[in-house]
This record gives structure tokens, sequence and C-alpha cells, in this order.
């Protein structure tokens, strides 16, 4: 699948304010979804928060639901060419590995209501699923799943299957790490020996978020790996 993009470079003057004012569209969007939740983000809430006019804005999308697909695509857009590029540099081992994990928590983090607002929907069977960034992420999944089994990292398994579990996963993850102040440090503690620090500093979250991302990662590349992957993993190798 290709999608091509166009750099802002190559837009003209008028193409960049237009993409100016989607862009100023869709940060409203998060911030009021952040603060209200779906029931009041509306078209002219958000017309409100950038002093536009209602129907200014239907001219740059038609709905909220158009609204809610252009977000979805600009997060799978990061995402989808973030795991590729972390993928690219693995030169011994799964294409999926931990860094792949570690992008799709990190792509969420960057725009925390962004991420809540592309989830907060889905689309409808009207669309054309090959023709986004959505269904070019999924099948980039899917190929690096099918790669692992195709070079003896990974077990013969359902792909489709895998490829699921290994999303709900990462997801699930990213999403309490979105929705958790400080996680996950803020999380009860389970014993003294993991107690955390009085001050938390955003350092240490950080790399306690890392340590968890970590487990995870192995925790997955274990549950699809063959005797190859899991002897090295236990040889103390990380992929």
């Amino acid at each position: 699948m290709t999608i091509n993009a166009v750099s802002e470079d190559a837009l003209s003057p008028a193409e960049r304010r237009r993409r100016k004012v989607r862009d100023a569209i869709i940060h409203a969007a998060e911030t009021i979804f952040t603060e209200e939740g779906e029931a009041g983000l509306s078209m002219r809430r958000i017309a409100e928060r950038i002093d536009y006019s209602p129907a200014a804005l239907y001219k740059y999308f038609d709905s909220k639901e158009a609204l809610f697909r252009e977000i979805r695509e600009s997060f799978f857009e990061r995402l989808h060419d973030r795991m590729k590029a972390v993928s690219e540099v693995v030169d011994d081992g799964p294409m999926l590995g931990t860094a792949c994990i570690r992008a799709y928590v990190e792509t969420g983090l960057e725009q925390p209501g962004h991420y809540k607002l592309a989830f907060s929907s889905f689309p409808d069977i009207d669309d054309h699923p090959e023709e986004t960034f959505a269904y070019a992420a999924a099948e980039f999944l899917d190929q690096m799943i099918k790669q692992g089994m195709e070079q003896g990292w990974f077990r013969a398994v359902d792909l489709k299957l895998a490829a699921k579990s290994v999303w709900a996963s990462a997801h699930g993850l990213t999403q309490l790490a979105v929705a958790i102040p400080q996680f996950p440090c803020s999380l009860p503690v389970f014993s003294d020996e993991e107690r955390a620090p009085d001050e938390l500093t955003e350092e240490y979250v950080r790399a306690e978020l890392d340590r968890l991302i970590r487990f995870h990662g192995e925790t997955i590349l274990r549950g699809l790996g063959t005797t190859r992957l899991v002897d090295r993993l236990d040889a103390g190798e990380r992929f």
C-alpha cells in the first residue's frame, strides 16, 4: 500500500493557511474533548473556542465525524511512520520488538488529547480503510509478525489473532499512560521494595514507564516466540 503525503514546503501560501486553520480546529477539538468528553464536543463549541463561525468550520470538515476521522488518521500516520523507522534498524531479531511497543506508547503520549479522540469513535462501514493510515499501520503490524514467523523467530500462529492481541496489549498500556498521571508510579504499591520516592521526578516516572515497556515487550515476544527466540531472551538479550 502506498500513501502519498504532501510536505509543508510543497504547499502554496493559501494551502498553508488552510492547513493552519485545520490544525487549530483539531487542537480545539482535542482540548474540549479532554475537558468535557465527547458529549461536550460539537462544531459550535469548537467554533467558539477558535473564534470562528460554525459555518466556516464546515468548509474544512463537513461533520464532527469527519473531524474525528482526520484526527484518527493523523495519529495513525505518525504511528505508521515511527514503527517503520524503528523496525528498519533491526539487523538481528524480529522486526516486531520492544522498540515498536515503545514507539506506540510514545506516539500516544506526545499528544494525549489527540490519542483519546482518535479512539473515541470507529470508522463507518462506508469508509475505505484500505486508503487510510489506520489500515497501513495494521497491515505493517501483520507484515512484522508474518516476517517473524517466516524467519523462525515466532511460532506459526493465527496472524490476524496475533496482530489483534499485540495491538490490544500496546493500546491498553498506552491508554493507562495517557489517562493516569505519573503512570505507572501512581498505581497502588504492591511491595515495599517497589515503593516509589515521595517526590516523583519526571525522570523517575519516565524510567519506570520505560522499565514497564521493556517488560511488556518481552512478555509479547515470549508469547509469540519460538525456542530460538526464547533461549536468547533467557540469555539476557533484548529485542
